[in-house]
């Protein structure tokens, strides 16, 4: 995995597994690998996995059995889909639409291509 070093690894890594749910090969029950697995799949410190499970969690994303592993909540997507939509929205299209305006582009030339 790539990172960019404009955001934080966390976050970066927290996005990964939110597109993998958004695009369906997580689903609900699904274990994900633990956070000694998945950071040296990635090549990152565990600490650093362990704190993007800690948000995930938080988040109601994901969920820990003990002893067991974690897993993909029953409402992952759902989640996942509402705070995407809310950050693209809040932080992605404002810089987009600023774009467009100093470009002088016309939303429907966007979608009027012949």
């Amino acid at each position: 995995m790539e990172f960019n070093p404009n955001k934080a690894i966390y976050l970066q890594i927290r996005d990964a597994i939110c597109e993998r749910i958004l695009s369906g090969e997580l689903k609900p029950e699904d274990r994900i690998p633990s956070v000694r697995e998945y950071g040296a799949s990635i090549g990152v410190n565990p600490n650093t996995v362990m704190r993007t499970y800690e948000k995930l969690t938080n988040e109601g994303v994901i969920f820990n059995k003990r002893g067991i592993g974690y897993f993909i909540s029953e409402d992952a997507r759902n989640l996942v889909l509402e705070s995407s939509r809310k950050e693209f929205l809040e932080e992605e299209l404002p810089v987009i639409i600023k774009k467009m305006e100093l470009l002088d582009l016309d939303p429907a030339e966007l979608f009027n291509k012949e």
